[in-house]
């Protein structure tokens, strides 16, 4: 299955000069969902995960399933003040300013194997921030995948020594 096809891309969202690439037609299709999951999984195999982290918002959707797939916890990584409990927070750039995520502080247990997921690998920022969340808990990071990557804006070079998976790139 062509999976790029399931990839919609809107022109200048959510501003001026920006192509989004828009992942609805992707969650519309249960046998396109399915390919995805399976995707995604398919490096897995033979690691140990014992919670997936989704990055807010577009990484909850898969997150979550591969949480399930995986037989591991799910944590959500928010922008600030979304979450009830005491959190721990990181800073990231943005090409416009900067912004912040928070986890809670009870989520990671030291040398826990986690899987970090989001929709995108574009610049890089985001990942970063969710990274060092997780190591600042002392969960071990055994991969961080993505449903698309932007390689033409290089994020990966923002997390150099991790391992990195993408089902589509750009």
């Amino acid at each position: 299955m062509d999976l790029k096809q399931y990839f919609r891309d809107i022109q200048d969202f959510p501003k001026e000069g920006i192509l989004f690439k828009d992942i609805t037609p992707l969650l519309l299709s249960p046998e396109a969902r399915e390919e995805m999951l399976e995707t995604l999984v398919t490096t897995l195999k033979d690691k140990k995960i014992d919670k997936v982290v989704g990055v807010e918002s577009r990484g909850f959707f898969f997150g979550i399933l591969l949480a399930q797939k995986l037989n591991a916890g799910f944590i959500p990584v928010r922008k600030p003040k979304k979450l009830p409990y005491e959190t721990i927070s990181a800073s990231y750039e943005l090409e416009y300013g900067q912004d912040t995520l928070e986890m809670h502080i009870d989520a990671i247990q030291k040398g826990d194997k986690v899987l970090i997921h989001d929709d995108v690998l574009a610049t890089g920022g985001t990942i970063k921030a969710v990274c060092e969340l997780v190591e600042k808990l002392g969960g071990e990071i055994v991969q961080c995948n993505f449903l698309m990557e932007l390689s033409f804006l290089t994020g990966r070079e923002k997390i150099k020594g991790k391992e990195i998976f993408a089902a589509i790139t750009y």
